[in-house]
């Protein structure tokens, strides 16, 4: 009972300050505060750090800690660009083994291009010969190591025996020998098809060939290689194809008006590593696994707590700067209809006959699922008591038929999920992860929050509503600093000096209610 009050009275006394501090900055910035998008988001990153205040509050509340918090962020933000990378190559190409500037020659394996053996020089291939390894196809040299990529013709086709391989003379020359010592690639080509003309439609709809055997059909989100005869190069998005007759009819981002009639064009397949519902499980279960092996190392090797997560502080953050090599990751326009709209959706709730109009983001019902389901857990399950009753006092918990292992794995698991879904939400808000910086100091913001929210650190006590309440007013300090245009510098000391008085009010709660106790005694 006494343990009950106690946290009644943090949580009022946190909201008092909440509020006040709202008032306040509806006195000194009305405007600046009151705008709909600084609400939106402070909405966004409240919900946002809430979600992994509520993974480190239960936590806490088993009288644990976890510091890996911002670097399991930054990981599996990593993972996340990494399963949704998007790669644009040729559909069919082969591989070049050997260049000769002497003789004017490329040595390749087809690797599934149809080859038609002739020494003639026609200036262009016969009509069933399009997209094919023929006399007089123009091809494109790319993903070179040494030589120039450009636009090359075919003139004689040769295949070498008992190697499968087939040596192609082309015009111009190459502009130097290249070879690998070791018989490796060196570069690869694709067939570069002529094209037909433009369209009707204000010249802004290319035609090109229709697909076949040899010649791809092209689909929407594809993109296309321009080029002309000297090797100059345009990139193109492809926005929809429409197949009219014998030819397919392309619009891109690119006005097609710019391109002479006299180019050639080859299709790029757009190739997705993951579907984004298997990348965002596969995220979600790479901080699950983590949060399972943080429980098992302190529950089975009975490592402590503290050490446990400062040394995955260290690894996941070095795991995440190793595989992106240490270069910004992200999505770039990939996604707009999918992970880009998700995370810029917001639904606008009007407050006032005025129009005053809230925008809530989409991250605020992620928020407010994980926190009924959480709030749920603590408050109607008979896991949420053991959680509560371990932090007390383990030995009575144990005493008491409790299994305290299997009750802090639970918690160490909850909190390596909601930490690889925050991964999740910031990578999607941020657009990119830099693994240099990406989740520094989010565990201390989390801790901070789940202390101002009610949470000792001796464990036993915390809220879901009280987690919520103290990040909210951490972010609305941090928004307090942007609008008033407090140095940046300043973040941390407010945030270090947040967290001691956070502990101070706690213990002076304590010692106040423990006073009471022994007065009534008395």
């Amino acid at each position: 009972m006494r343990e009950n009050l106690a946290g009644i009275v943090k949580l009022i006394g946190i909201s008092i300050i909440l509020v006040a501090l709202w008032v306040l900055m509806i006195r000194l910035t009305p405007e600046s505060f009151l705008d709909s998008g600084n609400i939106e988001n402070l909405l966004r990153r409240t919900a946002m750090f809430s979600i992994l205040g509520i993974g480190v509050a239960l936590v806490i509340m088993t009288a644990g800690i976890d510091l890996s918090l911002g670097s399991i962020v930054c990981l599996t933000g990593c993972f996340l660009a990494l399963f949704l990378k998007v790669d644009y190559q040729p559909y069919e190409s082969a591989v070049v083994y050997e260049i000769r500037k002497s003789d004017a020659t490329f040595l390749i394996d087809p690797e599934g291009l149809e080859v038609v053996e002739s020494e003639a020089s026609p200036t262009e291939p016969k009509p069933e010969e399009i997209g094919k390894l023929a006399v007089g196809q123009w091809v494109r040299l790319y993903q070179t190591k040494r030589s120039r990529s450009g636009m090359h013709q075919i003139t004689a086709v040769q295949k070498q025996p008992n190697s499968g391989r087939v040596l192609l003379t082309v015009a111009p020359a190459p502009a130097r020998d290249e070879s690998a010592d070791d018989g490796t690639s060196i570069a690869k080509i694709a067939p570069a098809l002529p094209l037909l003309g433009f369209s009707e439609d204000g010249g802004n709809v290319l035609q090109v060939q229709t697909g076949s055997d040899s010649v791809p059909t092209l689909k929407a989100r594809d993109r296309l290689w321009l080029s002309d005869a000297k090797g100059r190069l345009k990139e193109h998005v492809i926005s929809s194809t429409e197949l009219k007759g014998e030819e397919q009819h392309v619009r891109s981002d690119l006005d097609a008006a710019i391109v002479p009639a006299d180019w050639f064009w080859v299709g790029l397949e757009r190739r997705q590593f993951m579907s984004v519902p298997l990348a965002l499980l596969s995220v979600l279960g790479i901080g699950l696994g983590l949060g399972v092996l943080h429980g098992c190392l302190v529950t089975y090797v009975r490592l402590q707590p503290f050490v446990v997560t400062l040394c995955g502080l260290l690894i996941y953050r070095g795991w995440a700067r190793w595989l992106s090599d240490d270069q910004s990751v992200g999505f770039g326009n990939e996604y707009q209809d999918s992970l880009n709209w998700f995370s810029s959706a917001h639904y606008p709730l009007r407050l006032s006959e005025t129009g005053w109009t809230v925008n809530l983001p989409s991250f605020f019902f992620v928020l407010l699922f994980v926190a009924v389901l959480g709030a749920l857990l603590l408050n109607w399950t008979i896991w949420g008591r053991y959680i509560l009753a371990l932090g007390r006092n383990e030995e009575a918990a144990r005493f008491s038929g409790i299994n305290t292992g299997a009750m802090k794995r639970l918690a160490y698991t909850l909190c390596g999920l909601l930490a690889g879904l925050c991964g999740i939400l910031f990578a999607m808000d941020s657009g990119s992860i830099s693994p240099s910086n990406q989740g520094s100091f989010f565990e201390l913001y989390a801790i901070a929050a789940a202390v101002l929210g009610g949470c000792s650190l001796r464990g036993g006590e915390g809220s879901i509503s009280g987690v919520i309440i103290g990040t909210a007013l951490m972010q609305t300090l941090n928004n307090m600093i942007t609008l008033l245009k407090i140095p940046n510098t300043i973040e941390l000391v407010v945030l270090g000096g947040v967290i001691l008085l956070g502990v101070v009010f706690d213990e002076a709660v304590r010692w106040f209610f423990s006073w009471l106790g022994r007065k009534r005694r008395v």
